[in-house]
């Protein structure tokens, strides 16, 4: 992995146009996934309504999810499931078991910020 002491200053721009849809069951905008800042990904996660994303885990990567819009349900590991709202954080431990759903009548949308930042090799679906 790269030492951030060699990152280069940069500003990206979001593209609402680059949404797409993921095998786990929601919309994706990579905002910031690069070589240049392997420490870290974020990503615009998009459920629709009254939908579940798949049960999965992620090898190697500790995920959170900033919650910005809407109401969910999430459940991650052995905890309990809760409810979840704007301004929520939702910390996910590298192979843990995950998926949330979209309980209200709007879009869900949070950020899914991933150290190191996400590779979709280390995605792992689950039954």
């Amino acid at each position: 992995m790269k030492s951030t002491l060699n990152m280069k200053p940069e500003i990206k721009s979001f593209h609402p146009e680059d949404e797409y849809y993921f095998k786990e069951g929601c919309h994706i905008i990579e905002v910031s996934n690069s070589n240049n800042d392997e420490h870290l990904s974020i990503a615009r996660a998009r459920v629709e309504p009254q939908h579940t994303t798949a049960w999965h885990q992620l090898k190697n990567t500790v995920e959170r999810y900033v919650i910005l819009e809407g109401t969910g349900k999430v459940e991650i590991g052995g905890l309990h499931p809760a409810m979840v709202s704007a301004g929520d954080v939702v910390v996910i431990p590298q192979q843990t078991k995950q998926r949330i759903q979209n309980t209200g009548e709007r879009d869900l949308i949070f950020l899914a910020i991933c150290s190191p930042r996400f590779n979709s090799d280390n995605y792992q679906a689950l039954q």
